[in-house]
């Protein structure tokens, strides 16, 4: 019978790392490891306020199920257990990772998905001062994709202050529910003259209704306000691309229905992740070659990461190796 261990990690971060809605020094994570004779699967979430959760109601979710993985249930049937959210996604990840191990394939043709290859993903500036992020840009500036916190007041301060310092870089630009309906079209035009070419939620979830009646020369991607396929129906007139995080998800099984059903909804892509380990990033690295964006740059972010962990060449993400996971 399966085995089923899940435990709390604390990851530093070399500083604070700051968005619109609070700052950090670390990254506290949810692990799950499923063992079945002798081959392991593991996953690992990220419990995030802003959806209700914590590691301590994570946990709590994924003892309730304990008894009920453990007698080898399905990644479909977990769907009906657990609803969208980090500690679905652990024990996701953990399930498909447990049968590569078991079959000897690799998760990505278990899932019939191309095989995946080396991305570019964003690096992540923390929301600061101008003149700070413009200091954290200069270090950056070799980085060809740019991903700046926002948080409404001096924004397009910030983006100025950030291109001027990394000029050859793509900026993209996430304002975590922070602007106001009237800050959108101003914004949007001013910020495609400073290389700009998204824009991430700008307004909160239950007011975007208002981008439906916005123009605006800057794509605006749909970040809280996605999470699943089921969510996509609403989203094709108010938003350019949407998203995809496995901790909104509630792993990779769902992550790959909400990657076609935006696609057939007409929404360009964007892979995403919480900051997390190399572990919390290998399962998204399959569907990223999907994606017009990637967003995958939680390790980078950290004072330190697993090792194993996965290979980063500047920007440049290589995908997981079995001993990493799938």
């Amino acid at each position: 019978m399966p085995a089923l261990r899940a435990a709390r990690e604390t990851w530093p971060l070399p500083g604070e790392f700051r968005i619109s809605r609070g700052a950090r020094t670390e990254s506290v994570v949810a692990t799950v490891e499923i063992e079945d004779g002798p081959h392991r699967g593991r996953g690992e979430c990220f419990p995030y306020a802003r959806y209700g959760e914590s590691v301590d109601s994570v946990l709590r979710q994924i003892e309730d199920v304990r008894s009920t993985v453990q007698a080898r249930l399905s990644r479909q049937a977990l769907r009906d257990l657990l609803p969208p959210g980090a500690a679905r996604n652990a024990i996701d990840c953990a399930l498909w990772d447990l049968e590569a191990k078991a079959t000897g394939r690799r998760v990505w043709e278990l899932a019939g998905l191309p095989e995946p290859g080396v991305v570019t993903t964003a690096f992540t500036l923390s929301l600061d001062t101008p003149a700070a992020m413009a200091a954290a840009a200069r270090e950056a500036a070799e980085r060809p994709l740019l991903k700046l916190k926002l948080g409404g007041a001096d924004d397009l301060d910030r983006v100025a202050a950030v291109h001027a310092a990394a000029p050859a870089a793509d900026i993209i630009v996430d304002a975590n529910e922070a602007w106001t309906a009237d800050m959108v079209m101003p914004l949007s035009r001013a910020l495609s003259g400073h290389g700009v070419t998204m824009i991430e939620q700008p307004l909160p979830a239950d007011a975007d209704q208002a981008l439906a009646d916005i123009d605006h020369p800057v794509p605006i991607c749909a970040d809280e306000s996605c999470h699943t396929a089921a969510d996509v129906p609403a989203l094709a007139g108010r938003y350019d691309m949407v998203n995809v995080k496995l901790d909104k998800t509630g792993g990779l099984t769902e992550a790959i229905d909400l990657v076609r059903a935006a696609r057939a909804a007409g929404l360009d892509l964007m892979v995403g992740c919480m900051v997390g380990t190399s572990l919390a990033m290998a399962p998204a690295t399959l569907i990223a070659g999907a994606a017009r964006y990637v967003d995958l740059d939680g390790p980078l972010l950290l004072a330190r990461d697993r090792d194993p962990g996965l290979r980063y060449d500047g920007s440049r993400l290589h995908p997981p190796t079995p001993d990493i996971w799938g």
